[in-house]
C-alpha cells in the first residue's frame, strides 16, 4: 500500500506550501513510504485528485486544494483532518496503517496520562487487594506525596494549557491567511487550465 500525497509544487500560496511540507516532513519523519503528485505541472494527477476526493469533502466551490492524502485509492483526507490525527497520536489509523511495533496508539498515550487506569483495573480483579490497599492508605500518612503529585500535574496542565492556545492562536492566524490565498491559488489553478485547455 502506497501513500500519495497529491501537492502543487508552483503553488503561489505560502499557506498552501507550509501544509504541504508539514505533512510530507512528518510522513519522513515516521519512516512511512509515500509518493509526491504534483498537480501543477501533470493534469492526469490534478483531475485524478478532483475526481477522487468525495463530494462532502470538496469546499463549496467544488475544488479541493493540496494536500490531499489518500491509500492507494481510498481517500485519507485533506490537511486538516490530518492535522488532527497528529494532535490525536493517530496518523496511522488515519493513514488507514497498522501502527509498527513500539509505536505510542492513542489509548497507550490516554493510559499514561490517567496513570491510574492499570492500578483500578488490578483492583477491580482482586476485592481483597483493594481492601488491604485501602487499609494502608489510611495508615500511611501519604497527604504530601499526594499534595506534591497535585502540583506536579497541574503544572503540567497548565503548560499543555499554554500550549493548547499558542497552537489554536497560531492555527487561526493560518485559516486567516488561508482565505485569501485560497482564493487567489484558485483563480490561479483556473487560470492555467483555461491556457492548458486554449493551448490544446
Amino acid at each position: 500500500m502506497v501513500i500519495k500525497v497529491f501537492l502543487a509544487s508552483s503553488s503561489g500560496s505560502t499557506a498552501i506550501k507550509k501544509k504541504q511540507q508539514d505533512v510530507v516532513g512528518f510522513l519522513e519523519a515516521l519512516k512511512i513510504d509515500y509518493t509526491q503528485l504534483d498537480i501543477a505541472s501533470n493534469e492526469e494527477n490534478r483531475m485524478w485528485m478532483r475526481e477522487n476526493v468525495p463530494g462532502e469533502k470538496k469546499p463549496t466551490n467544488g475544488i479541493p486544494l493540496p494536500p490531499q492524502i489518500f491509500n492507494e485509492e481510498i481517500y485519507c483526507g485533506d490537511y486538516e483532518t490530518f492535522f488532527e490525527a497528529k494532535e490525536d497520536n493517530a496518523v496511522y489509523e488515519f493513514l488507514g496503517l497498522t501502527p509498527p511495533p513500539g509505536s505510542k496508539k492513542k489509548e497507550n498515550v490516554e493510559a499514561e496520562q490517567n496513570g491510574d487506569a492499570h492500578t483500578a483495573e488490578l483492583e477491580e480483579d482482586d476485592p481483597d487487594n483493594k481492601a488491604e490497599t485501602d487499609a494502608q492508605e489510611e495508615e500511611e500518612p501519604a497527604e504530601e506525596d499526594e499534595e506534591s503529585r497535585k502540583v506536579a500535574e497541574e503544572e503540567e496542565q497548565e503548560e499543555g494549557d499554554e500550549d493548547r492556545v499558542k497552537d489554536n492562536h497560531l492555527v487561526s492566524e493560518a485559516e486567516e491567511d488561508l482565505v485569501s490565498e485560497e482564493e487567489e491559488e484558485l483563480r490561479e489553478l483556473e487560470e492555467e487550465e483555461e491556457q492548458a485547455s486554449e493551448e490544446d
